[in-house]
């Protein structure tokens, strides 16, 4: 450990850290571009369940920026949309007024997602230029700005697949979307935890706890995904009961496997689609449950025991609100706060994988001679 990395000072007889100004501002940075994802992630679900994700259909970059302004500009927006198919087949009695309300819903996610890239962009630059980016760490931030690029052209391409031949997007587009932004949401909390000083350092965690704390991160992300495909194919107003499904824990093979060919069923059978988001949240459940124990037993008396404990404690508490958003077919507040919790989850399990991939911290006291 460098003195460029931490600064050490004794304040009472014990040893405490001191991060450089560097480190704190990058830290700063990326825990405020994190909760910018998060509202970015919450404001998407808003669109999906308003319906609201069609009603802008074009995809301007730059000139977009800007909403309609006068009574002519909003009748033309409204024009516009009026040539898809979710207006022509669900929407026809739609008037200006409610059009106004899902425009600016789409607007508003659209206007975020444009100032997080702005957020992260701009301060990225300043910092490399100052020399502020500590070493190993400006190729993760290349790669997280291509990766909001890439979500850019990936929320068009959702888009787009519901102006022709649909009255929605693609829910298969949009589990693709969610998945990006949860990936990026996910690697600003790890980089930020990341730069937490270490004062002084105990032996790395077991490597079969790390390896343990991994699996249970992609089980959340394969979760976040199925949750995408419930929610575009609107697969949570259908089997609105607990903990049997249409009468049955595991429903009939030719529910479950209608389509044809087979594959299909796993993206496009409303069945399936439920079922597996409901058997994969069971499957986390005990992976959490089975996490924390492990911990107790292979690192007790840590601080990582505590954490498992905790992301036991939010992923039971996930389940329960999944259960609720189904029991009332998923009102927009019940379905929101499900989503919006879900990267709770996420970042809860995030931040106890990383503390296992690093020196844990531990605070000792120190004599006057050894000070």
């Amino acid at each position: 450990m460098t003195d460029a990395s931490i600064a050490m000072k004794t304040t009472g007889g014990k040893s405490v850290a001191a991060a450089p100004n560097s480190h704190r501002a990058l830290r700063l940075w990326l825990w405020s571009v994190a909760a910018l994802v998060f509202a970015m992630v919450v404001v998407g679900g808003s669109t999906r369940l308003t319906e609201s994700g069609l009603s802008i259909t074009e995809w301007r970059p730059i000139t977009g920026i800007i909403p309609p302004l006068s009574h002519a500009d909003w009748l033309a927006e409204f024009a516009r949309y009026k040539q898809i198919p979710q207006y022509r087949d669900l929407f026809s009695s739609m008037n200006l007024s409610g059009f106004k309300f899902i425009f600016m819903w789409e607007w508003s996610h659209r206007l975020l997602g444009r100032i997080i890239g702005l957020a992260f962009g701009l301060p990225l630059l300043i910092f490399w230029l100052r020399g502020m980016i500590p070493a190993g760490y400006k190729l993760k931030f290349v790669a997280l700005l291509a990766l909001g690029g890439l979500q850019g052209f990936v929320g068009w391409w959702m888009v787009s697949s519901g102006l022709v031949h649909r009255v929605e997007v693609a829910q298969q587009r949009l589990a693709v979307h969610l998945f990006l932004a949860s990936l990026t949401f996910a690697a600003l909390v790890y980089l930020a935890a990341s730069l937490k000083p270490k004062p002084i350092v105990a032996p790395p965690a077991a490597p079969r706890l790390r390896r343990f704390a991994t699996a249970v991160v992609c089980v959340i992300f394969l979760q976040l995904f199925l949750g995408a495909l419930v929610a575009g194919l609107r697969a949570g107003r259908a089997y609105n009961t607990w903990p049997l499904m249409d009468g049955h824990f595991i429903p009939p093979a030719h529910l479950l496997f209608a389509l044809e060919p087979f594959w299909r069923n796993l993206t496009d059978n409303i069945a399936m689609v439920q079922f597996q988001h409901r058997m994969v949240a069971y499957t986390l459940l005990l992976l959490a449950l089975v996490q924390a124990v492990c911990a107790m037993v292979w690192a007790p008396k840590s601080r990582a025991t505590r954490r498992a404990f905790h992301l036991f404690g939010l992923v039971l508490m996930q389940a329960g609100l999944g259960i609720v958003t189904l029991l009332l077919v998923v009102p927009l507040w019940a379905g929101l706060l499900h989503q919006a919790f879900a990267m709770f989850v996420l970042a809860e399990a995030v931040i106890y994988r990383e503390s296992l991939s690093r020196s844990r911290i531990e605070t000792r006291a120190q004599t006057p001679a050894s000070a």
